[in-house]
């Protein structure tokens, strides 16, 4: 049997406390599965599955943060709409406002 190191700590994943513990258990399994003979079928499936709950877990994570990237772009760009149809706004009511008071004049004159 080709024994196997455990995975590698990624320092990004550190900053995620789940994942990291999640890691942690990982490492410790591993260790467990190098000292118990007997278990070894049953820990090595363990083993894969939660290394493949890890990854899903860091892939879950990649696509989080993209998702919070782009919203929070979207965002940025309709508060920057908003300003500038507010602005638009206040400058055609200006005008109207100055034309009914031209309208006002005319008809006094008249």
């Amino acid at each position: 049997m080709v024994e196997r190191a455990p995975p590698a700590c990624n320092t990004r994943l550190q900053a995620f406390p789940r994942v990291f513990r999640l890691t942690a258990l990982v490492a410790r399994l591993y260790s467990f599965r190098m000292t118990d003979t007997k278990n070894n079928a049953s820990l090595d499936l363990e083993f894969k599955r939660l290394e493949k709950r890890l990854e899903e877990l860091v892939a879950t994570v990649h696509r989080l943060k993209d998702e919070n990237r782009a919203l929070r772009a979207r965002h940025d760009a309709l508060a920057a709409e908003k300003t500038t149809v507010m602005n638009r706004s206040e400058q055609v009511r200006t005008r109207v406002e100055a034309m009914i008071g031209r309208l006002k004049a005319m008809e006094r004159t008249a």
